[in-house]
């Protein structure tokens, strides 16, 4: 039932009446499947003995309402009956794989629905939230543990059910025939499945967290060994990553290998008891009855219930394998989705203009789980078309302070203003829509140089005059124009491996420029440009003073000679502000 309520907080109202559909559905073929078994029993006995046709109240019903059809003779009546149960098991196997499309195509639609959730769940929380997580546990969770979800976890599920219901229908007719026998049957088979299940129950729970384990480590091996590939080849690492992969990912696949074996083991040693038990049965019932054709039909009806009846309880308890192996990943996921909501921020209830002023006041922050004050008591102004200027030593919460200003980072105390009005969650998707952040390392997807300026946007939407206008502010129109044979269409590589530290910082510039941005927040952005390049890109971006507010964290000092007002900071709080001459012209 645990598991049954934690799938159900998977599925959204929608998806919960297609489950409930599946299962009615589960349920008819269950019925259907038991009348196509019951009716191979009263076929048999007039096959043996035709007399029965009028001895046998219902049958000799039947055979006089059939002489509308044009039947006299028990020949065609018995050819009737056999055409009856035919299209009855057609119709049974049929229906079954309507049934079976039905709950395949929902189980896999579940893998995309649950990695879609994931995802968004993510994405939608605060940046802070990030600064706690491995990415590639992130991404693990999405692609590897989904899926998982999906073929361990709800398959089995819906495959126990089904397969209940089929079984309980099965044994109720067997039941009817003869309760001792079934008593017995139903005591030998389903102890034996629930023994060997109680043996093996602590040890799958164990390996399922044990190959959860190494999963992680596999996907953080990995994107480890991508991620620097540069500083593995420099450090002959090669073997130690690809041993960090290979244990991981030998327990990883040992553990499947466990588990599967486990779940198909009782198949083989119940056919051996089902086998032994079918000559027990023939043997017992001709002892019992006198006339050896009055057996023939009750052997028949057990070896046909048996053949429907034993996949029925292999796949239980299967499922049950299945569950119990993938209940730590079930849970991860579930934990994950139902502690972190997904936080929907109002788009542009309350739209910033930004024409005035951007003031920050008695702003303080301490991250998350950390007991130290990054920033301390920080009021300041920042005027619209200013070029502002943030300088101190590293770790002094320059950054942070320009995070708070960008919004990703919301501070515990004091407030943030643009034009008089605090930014709050229903205006700061407006506020954060008029800034352009240059990062200090700038991540670039595997596609154009044009895609990548225009970061996030579809091909078709890609405007090419912004491009351009953008590459020329950012100093590098002419690199593209003159060095690449693609122009703007040449392909950077993954993080923009083709390019030169410079080269990809200027794309950043020319990212953040490219909408038009009425903040532009260079943080640490001219770091890895030369001093020429430096300069001529400051330049750019000096000229579009008055138009575009600009705030810059810059080592060199030489970068900050043209801001309007330098704010230096230290441990925290600010110690001093003015011009590039008042504080350093000495």
């Amino acid at each position: 039932m645990h598991t049954l309520k934690k799938i159900l907080f998977f599925l959204d109202p929608s998806e919960r009446k297609r489950l409930i559909l599946i299962l009615i559905m589960t349920l008819i073929m269950a019925l259907i499947n038991l009348l196509g078994v019951a009716s191979i029993m009263p076929f048999l006995y007039i096959i043996v003995e035709p007399g029965r046709i009028e001895t046998n109240f219902y049958l000799n019903i039947f055979f006089e309402f059939s002489s509308i059809i044009g039947i006299t003779n028990k020949e065609d009546f018995i050819f009737l009956l056999g055409i009856l149960v035919l299209s009855l098991l057609i119709f049974s196997i049929t229906f079954k794989a309507v049934t079976t499309f039905v709950q395949i195509r929902f189980i896999q639609m579940q893998e995309h629905r649950i990695s879609k959730r994931l995802l968004e769940t993510y994405l939608s929380q605060p940046y802070s939230w990030f600064l706690d997580q491995n990415s590639a546990e992130l991404g693990k969770s999405i692609l590897s543990e989904a899926n998982l979800i999906k073929s361990q976890v709800l398959n089995p599920l819906i495959m126990l059910i089904t397969n209940v219901l089929v079984s309980s229908f099965l044994i109720l007719l067997l039941f009817f025939i003869d309760y001792k026998i079934t008593l017995i049957i139903s005591v030998v088979l389903g102890g034996s499945y629930l023994l060997i299940f109680n043996f093996s129950r602590n040890f799958l729970a164990r390996i399922g967290k044990d190959r959860f384990d190494a999963n992680n480590l596999r996907f953080k091996s990995i994107s480890e060994a991508f991620g620097a590939s540069k500083e593995i080849k420099l450090s002959r690492l090669e073997k130690v990553y690809i041993e960090r992969f290979s244990y991981p990912a030998l327990i990883y696949s040992k553990h499947l290998v466990s588990a599967q074996i486990i779940s198909l083991i009782p198949r083989f040693i119940i056919e051996m008891i089902v086998f032994g038990g079918m000559m027990l049965l023939v043997l017992y019932l001709i002892s019992k009855s006198s006339n050896f054709y009055d057996v023939i039909p009750i052997i028949a009806l057990y070896a046909f219930a048996g053949y429907r009846l034993l996949p029925s309880l292999q796949l239980i308890y299967s499922s049950n394998t299945s569950l119990k192996f993938s209940k730590t990943a079930l849970n991860s996921i579930y934990s994950d989705l139902k502690k972190m909501k997904i936080n929907k921020l109002s788009q542009d209830q309350n739209l910033i203009q930004f024409k005035k002023s951007i003031n920050l006041k008695n702003i303080n922050y301490r991250y998350p789980n950390s007991s130290r004050t990054i920033l301390k008591n920080i009021n300041l102004k920042i005027p619209y078309g200013a070029v502002v200027g943030l300088v101190g030593p590293t770790g002094c919460g320059k950054t942070t302070l320009v995070d708070i200003i960008n919004g990703l980072l919301e501070n515990q105390e004091g407030i943030l203003e643009v034009d008089d009005q605090i930014i709050t969650k229903n205006n700061l998707r407006s506020w954060q829509s008029l800034i352009g952040y240059v990062p200090q390392h700038i991540y670039l997807t595997d596609d154009t140089i044009a895609s990548n300026i225009a970061f996030g946007q579809n091909l078709k939407d890609i405007d090419q005059h912004l491009v351009e206008k953008a590459a020329k502010v950012a100093n590098l129109n002419e690199f593209i124009t003159s060095e690449l044979p693609d122009n703007y269409q040449t392909v950077v590589g993954e993080r923009g491996v083709r390019l030169s530290g410079g080269q990809r910082q200027r794309i950043g510039i020319a990212r953040a420029l490219y909408h038009n941005p009425k903040v532009l927040i260079l943080d640490e952005a001219t770091s890895a440009l030369d001093n020429e390049t430096e300069r001529e890109t400051m330049k750019a971006i000096n000229n579009l003073s008055k138009k575009i507010t600009v705030i810059i964290i810059a080592h060199r000092i030489n970068t900050m000679k043209k801001c309007d007002i330098i704010y230096k900071l230290d441990k925290g709080e600010i110690k001093a502000n003015g011009t590039y001459n008042e504080l350093f012209g000495s």
